[in-house]
């Protein structure tokens, strides 16, 4: 899997997400085909395929980098390794030794280290093997999966002695040998050591998959603690790319495509679970043929936003000849300044996140809808090569736990449709939040954005005097500043509202030292795509709890007054008036809507409340004067409870029957110092903003909101 190239024609990406006007924006593209690529700005409105609704709505924008450009090919190189730009200075006699748990033995050659033209590593049927030179050495015992070894190479200059030994640390384990002679073999002096990968052609292959732990060198033919020649103490700078040597020389060295810190090791016994307080037991990385962080492509247009440019979302569609893409990026108002009442925060990190996310339930028949609504082409099930998303595994079975923004994210485009079955849009994250930028145009309401980055890099600041806050349709991730800062906008008297279902609930963090990546640690409870190892829920980034922040003592409710309850199939149905709502100091919310039964349509499910959503819980910490306003109703039989709220297959958290909790809650609350939270409890509400052109109810109830909170 070395230098890859994008079997997608045209494909770009851009650094960073989201800028400030005034800031700059790099975009980097790869075109396969002959002659320029162009490229054009648009305001992105609307970005729903679907015939039924307002379509894919964009305004061209006057801008300096509409302009043809020179086109080429740029490649990638996933796998992630460990490199000493220059290794120890073996003359002659060497010995590697390192503590491995393999996680894809058999699965072609594996490097453990390589040095001067020596190698340990695993050969393509997953026994350890030895390299010096074009001597090669094997056990001939595949290693299992899943288990420590204590492996070691060693080569006697003067015999040409050549040998490996892998002692398992299994209690039934036996050690195995292999030997040869490589007599004449002299080592070569000052190149760079890698682990976890060997160089070829200049570019690191031959890619292990699983934990390394101690990798050693010595210069001698014996572990001989005397020559020590280096030793990579992984439990070291664990939350850098740093790998430090606490051999004789300091040869330090970095990591490449973000390998998996804080990770247990060969010594880890399951008596402490914070990495930071027994980093003695966390020396291991676990590396992957498939890690990807940075495609690094060469930036082919940088553009410096006008301090003019209206805040908002836009795209920068690149075109040659037959094939399109669209890159979208998200425009912020200067620093400090605000161009309107309401703020819309778009949820990039939740987008990231599920970056490029290869479903399993995809079908390619899917795709004949897809052409039909003249949608989006390309699907990330069928180009896993760039890189999955936190909803996906690793090619060894490990659940991906980074993500970043530095390569294309197929499911961020316009007409991007994430579910193919049924009759509705199926659309989430980006594009089902441009339902709600559709509508506030369409409403000729004025608003800015801001992303959850300026978020957590600016606090409260970012957010500071807009008179409402408005979420899109699913702020899932979250980090411990984003959160704090929302808090402080509503306790501060803020009018907040939340339009989504499933919001607030996963803890991420950010890497200290490189801004385009996220981590996030699916620890125990809820719905998770897949199951971190025991000991292994502190995340390396920021030292934080992994995993739920119902789990870390914040759910949702303490924010926006609903949490998550259940998740079903992409369907919707309708909320119900509640008696609550018709008291004299709710009716404002409900001006000129008739009847009891709200949002029994949309673009998104066919309801306005679907597919995973939210209900008030004071135990949980909604607080004691919220309002619930209406309660959705007659939910398929798909929808479950999600695990959190299960005790036994009989028994829930909140001690009610299993049939009460599923619903989602359109709730209010006044905040004491002059906020307020508006909260819907479902991810298919936005959907149901554009329905019959905005002229419905749940439009109504939405605009009577957002007037009420900006005036």
């Amino acid at each position: 899997m070395t230098h890859q190239f994008p079997r997608i024609p045209v494909i770009g990406y851009c650094d960073p997400l989201s800028v400030r006007a005034g800031g700059t924006v790099s975009f980097k593209v790869s075109a396969s085909g002959e002659g320029d690529f162009s490229a054009r700005l648009m305001r992105s409105i609307c970005a729903d395929p679907n015939p039924a609704g307002p379509g894919i709505v964009e305004e061209e924008v006057e801008a300096s980098i509409n302009a043809d450009y020179p086109a080429r090919r740029q490649g990638f190189n996933p796998g992630s390794y460990g490199i000493v730009q220059t290794g120890p200075a073996i003359p002659d006699d060497v010995t590697f030794t390192a503590k491995i748990w393999p996680t894809l033995p058999g699965a072609g050659e594996q490097v453990i280290m390589s040095l001067s033209g020596v190698d340990l590593f695993l050969d393509e049927k997953g026994a350890l093997a030895g390299r010096a030179g074009d001597t090669v050495v094997t056990t001939g015992r595949k290693l299992s999966p899943r288990k420590w070894y204590l492996a070691r190479l060693s080569y006697d200059c003067s015999t040409g002695k050549l040998s490996v030994e892998e002692t398992p640390k299994d209690l039934w384990g036996e050690p195995a040998l292999g030997e040869g002679n490589a007599k004449g073999f002299e080592p070569q002096l000052g190149g760079a050591m890698l682990i976890a990968a060997a160089l070829r052609d200049g570019h690191a292959d031959r890619h292990f998959d699983g934990k390394i732990e101690a990798p050693t060198v010595y210069a001698a033919d014996s572990a001989d603690s005397r020559k020590l020649a280096a030793r990579w103490d992984f439990a070291k700078a664990t939350s850098s790319l740093r790998i430090e040597d606490v051999g004789p020389h300091g040869l330090h060295g970095r990591l490449v495509n973000h390998p998996a810190r804080a990770m247990t090791g060969y010594d880890w016994d399951g008596s402490e679970m914070n990495w930071r307080h027994k980093p003695e037991h966390y020396g291991a990385i676990h590396f992957h043929r498939d890690d990807i962080y940075d495609f690094g492509w060469e930036t082919d247009i940088e553009w410096t936003v006008p301090d003019d440019l209206p805040s908002g979302i836009y795209v920068l569609r690149i075109t040659q000849g037959e094939y399109e893409d669209a890159i979208p990026f998200f425009v912020c108002p200067p620093k400090g300044k605000r161009s309107a009442d309401l703020c819309v925060l778009v949820s990039t990190f939740t987008y990231t996140i599920y970056g490029n996310h290869s479903r399993p339930d995809f079908k390619p028949e899917w795709k004949e809808k897809f052409s039909r609504w003249n949608g989006y082409p390309w699907n990330p099930a069928e180009y896993e090569e760039l890189g999955c998303s936190t909803y996906n595994f690793h090619k060894d079975g490990s659940g991906v736990c980074h993500c970043s923004h530095l390569r294309p994210l197929l499911n961020t485009r316009p007409g991007y449709i994430t579910m193919g079955y049924g009759d509705s849009s199926g659309l989430r994250h980006f594009q089902a939040d441009s339902h709600l930028i559709w509508w506030l145009h369409e409403k000729g309401i004025p608003f800015d954005i801001v992303t959850d980055r300026e978020l957590h890099d600016e606090g409260v600041d970012a957010v500071k005097g807009y008179k409402a806050v408005t979420t899109g349709s699913h702020p899932e991730y979250h980090t411990p500043k984003t959160l704090d800062a929302l808090l402080d906008y509503r306790n501060g008297g803020g009018k907040f509202m939340y339009l989504g279902g499933n919001g607030f609930y996963w803890r991420v963090a950010v890497h200290p030292e490189e801004e385009g990546i996220i981590e996030i640690r699916r620890a125990e409870g809820g719905i998770r795509a897949w199951a971190a190892e025991p000991g292994e829920y502190f995340m390396a980034f920021d030292g934080g709890y992994g995993g739920l922040w119902r789990r870390n003592g914040r759910p949702p409710q303490h924010l926006a007054g609903v949490g998550f309850t259940s998740q079903g199939q992409f369907e919707g149905t309708y909320y119900r008036r509640t008696e609550d709502s018709r008291s004299a100091d709710m009716a404002w919310v409900f001006e000129g809507v008739e009847g009891d039964i709200l949002g029994d349509f949309g673009f998104s499910g066919g309801g306005a409340a679907g597919y995973e959503l939210d209900r008030v819980d004071v135990r949980l910490g909604s607080p004691e004067n919220v309002r619930i306003l209406a309660i959705s109703e007659n939910h398929p039989d798909s929808f479950v409870l999600v695990p959190e709220e299960l005790l036994t297959h009989i028994t829930t958290w909140a001690n009610q029957p299993m049939e009460e909790l599923i619903r989602a809650d359109m709730s209010y609350f006044d905040v004491p110092g002059g906020g307020a939270v508006f909260s819907v409890g479902s991810i298919t509400f936005c959907g149901s903003l554009p329905w019959n052109g905005g002229d419905n109810n749940i439009s109504r109830i939405m605009e009577n909101v957002i007037r009420r909170f900006t005036a």
